[in-house]
């Protein structure tokens, strides 16, 4: 709920401070005193657009801030958590506007932009002005306020859930048949690249394989020759080899080390070293005996690797990458050859998200049909109760089946009236005058009381037009909306003033060169003299102040 406004060189307000209490406030005053004012500041706090001229004249800038009691508020505190903004149960939001325009907004000492300011403010306050009652006539309107009395929330987001997975669907099979040709032309060249690959079936790392075996073949006489003379000189050559003149110098070496011990180490590298080339000089000549040119297999090698080169040259690729290239085709074409299934299979997953929607759009008309009857007995109930003794209301649910799907399923709402006896029900905005719409528009909001999420509602002369009787039904009204929630109303009507639970008058003063709007919290005494003035007018007599004392004791 709202707990306090501080306005400061706001318009024609110098500076003020105002206190809000629970239940009813009725903000009352003179014509032309400002009796908007503050619900005018607390808009700009909610995020309102701000002009130049709302800064009082000769001052730098206007300063505003409403201070909001949060401990009840479930979605409010929830909103600041989420942005880091959570302060104990309270919920300042500031405003700061130049002379110049420039504006800056506040939520609960954070800087933040405007946008954030609306969204919070939407949890907090709802103010309702002379036009509102306009919204009523709007068929989306309607349909927003037979759902709040339904209560049927699930069933709205089960709709929604439906339908935007139909969307989603019938969006990505849109997409596949408008890219079909291109697939078909890319599927073809995947295709022939594939089966080219396929003939070829250069297997994982044979590449590898191929081009060793290739260049072992084609080097073969030369690498037959080099080996034959490496064994000679290692081994065979009777004239002189290494093993016989490592031998020979380890057998010398390993009879110095009699003489020197240190000899002994170095004879002992000498006898490994034989070893080493011995076994080294065996290996050779086993390579060279088992070495075999087979000129038609080498020229079948040849072939292959050519190949592999001049395919992977065609593809731009490296040869000793081609196999995974291949693998990376058939992925391809096997997405493609998906894409074509989904194709398929997608209209048959539309048709069923489809029916899923309409059996949850149909479960939400039902709703929605049996919530319009009781809803409109309501409303007939209370214009009657509201000076409309003649006053019939009726909504009215039908469905288009042409209609493509909606979010909101696929019912039209409309609400009918009938104000005469005789009188066919026809739309509102036809059979009613703007005062009459007002008060059915405050029915509905009475009725939704227990629905209203946000926990203080601001009605800034919504009673224009009214009178008499009328008139204090309207205060009832006002007063039974107040059980449930904070009501603050801007009225010229004694019989809605007197209902309030605390009463604020708004007086504007001049001094003849400066002019200042004042807000004043009346005492008992001082809500008698108001009423009076409402009553009477100036001239407050003795049976006006008499009937304001009835007022305030009904």
């Amino acid at each position: 709920m709202l707990l306090q406004l501080n306005i400061q060189n706001f318009a024609i307000v110098r500076s003020l401070d105002i206190d809000w209490q629970q239940g009813m406030t009725t903000i009352t005053g003179e014509t032309g005193a400002g009796k908007s004012i503050a619900i005018d500041a607390l808009g700009l706090c909610l995020g309102d657009r701000a002009i130049t001229n709302v800064v009082r004249p000769n001052c730098k800038k206007a300063e505003l801030a409403a201070t909001f009691d949060t401990s009840g508020n479930k979605l409010a505190k929830k909103w600041l958590k989420k942005h880091d903004m959570l302060l104990d149960n309270e919920c300042i939001l500031r405003r700061i506007i130049s002379a110049e325009g420039r504006s800056k907004a506040y939520i609960n000492g954070s800087q933040v932009p405007l946008a954030q300011l609306k969204e919070i403010g939407q949890l907090l306050i709802n103010i309702h002005g002379q036009h509102d009652h306009q919204l009523i006539v709007k068929s989306h309107e309607q349909r927003n306020i037979l759902d709040a009395y339904a209560s049927h929330q699930h069933l709205l987001d089960a709709v929604k859930y439906y339908y935007h997975q139909w969307r989603e669907l019938s969006q990505e099979a849109k997409l596949l048949q408008e890219s079909k040709l291109q697939r078909e032309a890319k599927q073809q060249l995947l295709q022939y690249q594939v089966d080219e690959l396929n003939e070829f079936s250069l297997q994982p790392e044979e590449f590898e394989s191929l081009e060793v075996d290739y260049q072992r073949q084609s080097n073969g006489q030369h690498i037959l020759s080099q080996t034959l003379i490496a064994v000679q000189q290692l081994s065979e050559d009777e004239q002189f080899n290494v093993v016989d003149g490592l031998r020979h110098s380890s057998e010398q070496i390993a009879s110095l080390g009699n003489y020197d011990p240190a000899l002994k180490a170095i004879a002992e590298q000498l006898n490994e070293a034989l070893i080493q080339v011995e076994d080294a000089s065996q290996e050779i000549k086993h390579y060279y005996e088992s070495l075999e040119l087979d000129p038609q297999a080498y020229s079948l090698i040849e072939e292959r690797y050519s190949t592999a080169v001049l395919l992977a040259k065609k593809h731009q690729v490296a040869p000793n990458a081609l196999a995974d290239f291949h693998q990376q085709l058939l992925q391809e074409l096997a997405l493609f050859s998906s894409d074509e299934t989904r194709l398929v299979q997608i209209n048959d997953d539309i048709d069923a998200a489809k029916q899923k929607y309409q059996e949850a759009a149909q479960a939400l008309s039902e709703s929605r049909s049996k919530a319009a009857v009781k809803l409109s007995k309501l409303i007939s109930k209370s214009m009657a109760e509201l000076n409309m003794p003649h006053g019939k209301f009726h909504i009215d649910i039908y469905q288009d089946k042409q209609q493509s799907l909606s979010v909101n399923g696929n019912d039209s709402v409309s609400y009918l009236a009938s104000l005469n006896p005789g009188q066919a029900l026809e739309a509102m905005n036809k059979v009613a005058s703007g005062g009459e719409l007002s008060r059915i528009s405050l029915a509905m909001q009475v009725i939704l009381a227990d629905k209203i999420i946000t926990p203080t509602l601001i009605f800034d002369e919504v009673d224009v037009g009214i009178s008499g009787p009328t008139a204090a039904m309207v205060g009832k009204k006002l007063q039974q909306l107040a059980k449930n929630t904070q009501v603050i109303c801007v009225t010229h009507l004694p019989q809605v003033a007197s209902k309030g639970h605390q009463q604020l008058f708004v007086a504007k003063l001049t001094d003849g060169e400066h002019t200042e709007t004042t807000v004043t919290e009346l005492s008992n005494d001082g809500r008698v003299q108001e009423i009076a003035r409402l009553l009477a007018g100036d001239k407050i007599t003795e049976n006006s102040l008499a009937n304001a004392q009835e007022l305030l004791a009904g």
